[in-house]
């Protein structure tokens, strides 16, 4: 089991090209963050966490574009895996998005993991023309169609939202395959989607029952007979060892946990206790 960071990041807060090197140096496997391109003003929509239209936090309307910030922290850092909790595929033109997925795993030397959502803001949907009621399908055809354009040499895709005829877009991903997890709630609906679409899941913030759902998740994924096992990033708030090794025992594969990001002092010192709490031992200069 690895330990992750992911940033809320925003330009209040530090830079990638700042904050990814010192992840790093302190020693955690992955780097996460997050996308909204724009958030509107009214909504009907209830945020999952508030359950109405107000946001937890204003960084939801500050968010920095994550290709753009990976692409810096890509060139800053050698190992750590460069990710996102979570991208919104559908809000971009899908052939646009494949290059730009695959130029970014290509500087990075195979380092990206797209992590992705179907969207709890069906306003900010909207406004990219993503109906509602077919964004599980918009994104999945997404998914195919970039899978296609960065591992095949002439790729094509006929779906219900994408569309195009035999394809050269080179790079191929650097990666055999470019891992996706599906950041969504632990129900059987999400976990079907998951098998047949993606290659694991990340956590909700508010998830209780992580045992029961990485059971549940584990057992669907046998039975629609998928290879090995799926990945499963939990978000964590706080580091307890027992709470820890028991999801090591399950099999979850990687932890996320927050941090201050306003100065280089607090974010440092906070990666070093957590590190140490963690058990992380600092990277080999």
């Amino acid at each position: 089991m690895e330990f992750g960071i992911v940033q809320f990041t925003s330009d209040r807060g530090l830079k990638p090209q700042v904050l990814a090197p010192l992840i790093e140096q302190a020693g955690f496997a992955s780097y996460y963050v997050p996308e909204h391109g724009h958030i509107p003003t009214r909504r009907d929509a209830a945020h999952p966490r508030t359950g109405d239209a107000s946001l937890p936090d204003d960084r939801y309307t500050r968010t920095l574009d994550p290709w753009t910030s990976l692409a810096a922290a890509a060139a800053v850092t050698e190992r750590i895996r460069l990710a996102t909790a979570v991208a919104l595929p559908v809000q971009s033109d899908p052939i646009t998005l494949a290059k730009t997925l695959a130029t970014l795993d290509h500087i990075s030397n195979g380092r990206l993991t797209l992590g992705v959502g179907f969207g709890w803001n069906l306003d900010e949907l909207s406004d990219h023309k993503v109906p509602p009621g077919r964004r599980r399908t918009m994104l999945r055809e997404y998914l195919e169609a970039m899978r296609a354009l960065w591992t095949q040499e002439e790729a094509e895709y006929h779906g219900e939202f994408v569309e195009f005829g035999p394809s050269w877009a080179w790079p191929n991903a650097t990666q055999d395959r470019i891992p996706t997890l599906v950041g969504a709630a632990g129900n059987e609906k999400n976990f079907k989607w998951i098998t047949r679409s993606a290659d694991g899941w990340i956590t909700t913030p508010g998830e209780e029952d992580i045992e029961g759902s990485v059971e549940l998740l584990k057992r669907i994924w046998a039975d629609a007979g998928r290879v090995g096992e799926p990945q499963i990033v939990v978000l964590d708030f706080k580091p307890v060892p027992e709470k820890l090794e028991r999801w090591r025992e399950i099999g979850v594969t990687e932890v996320l946990y927050g941090l201050p990001d306003d100065t280089v002092e607090r974010a440092s010192g906070y990666l070093a206790k957590l590190a140490g709490k963690l058990g992380v031992a600092p990277a080999v200069v």
